[in-house]
Order: C-alpha cells, then sequence, then structure tokens
C-alpha cells in the first residue's frame, strides 16, 4: 500500500479535529505533524513509507518540543484570589501573646486585611501583647508571624 500526500493530510485534519473533542493540547502537534508529512510527500512523491512515518514522528515531537519548551507563554500568572499574597508583608500588633514558641496567639492589623481586623496566628519565638509581627506566611485561617 503506497501512501498519498492526502492521506496524511487528512490524518492530519482530523487529528486537530479531535483535539477540540478531546482537550489534551497533545493530539494537536500529532495531526501538525502529519500535515507537515502530507505537504512533503506532495512535493517530494517518492518518499518511502518508513521515512514518512519518521518524518512523522520527528515532527510531531519536535512540536511538541518547540510548544512547551520555547513558545508557551510563561509570564506572570494572577494571584487572584490567593489570600497569601494579599496578607503577606503586612504588620501588626500582638493582642494576645503566647508564652511558648508555636502556640496560638491573636494579631490586629490597623486596617482590615482579607475581611478581618485580627488573625489567629503563631511565631517561632514566643508573643508578648504589644509586639509588632509582620506576616510571612499563611497556612489556611492561622498566619505565621515574626517579630519585628
Amino acid at each position: 500500500m503506497k501512501l498519498e500526500w492526502w492521506y496524511w493530510m487528512v490524518a492530519g485534519l482530523l487529528m486537530i479535529g479531535l483535539e477540540l473533542v478531546i482537550p489534551s493540547f497533545t493530539i494537536i502537534w500529532f495531526g501538525l505533524g502529519a500535515l507537515v508529512v502530507g505537504l512533503l510527500l506532495f512535493l517530494l512523491p517518492e518518499l518511502p513509507a518508513w521515512l514518512q512515518v519518521l518524518l512523522w514522528a520527528l515532527a510531531s515531537v519536535g512540536f511538541t518540543v518547540l510548544w512547551f519548551r520555547y513558545l508557551r507563554d510563561r509570564g506572570d500568572r494572577t494571584h487572584a484570589g490567593l489570600s497569601k499574597e494579599g496578607i503577606v508583608g503586612e504588620s501588626g500588633m500582638v493582642i494576645r501573646g503566647t508564652d511558648d514558641s508555636y502556640q496560638k496567639g491573636t494579631v490586629r492589623f490597623r486596617i482590615s486585611i482579607l475581611g478581618a481586623d485580627e488573625w489567629t496566628c503563631y511565631a517561632e519565638e514566643p508573643l508578648k501583647v504589644g509586639d509588632t509581627v509582620q506576616v510571612i506566611d499563611i497556612e489556611g485561617q492561622i498566619l505565621k508571624v515574626k517579630k519585628l
């Protein structure tokens, strides 16, 4: 059976169309590889079948690597909805201290942070009422703070 150029074109278009049904974002690269082989076979009709399959595999892998390594946007991702980005770095005053490290205390901020003026907190060192602290992390609803 001789592989015709239009076989590759139909297969490529079917794979690209299949990407619309099964959104894996990998099938499209195999479809583009098939289109490239179809175009090459149209221009060079005497390519052997084994070379066509090899070219299809190489083109498919090449498109996949090209996309995931070089072309995909890696720009800043939004932090919308992440509480950590809205509270880390804020400073407040301890209103309920701790006698020991890693115990829970309470910190109050001058302005409402993420909808609350007071937050449960802990630190690696004991906290005293009146200490000024800075938020360094958030774990669920509990703030990790350090003394300033």
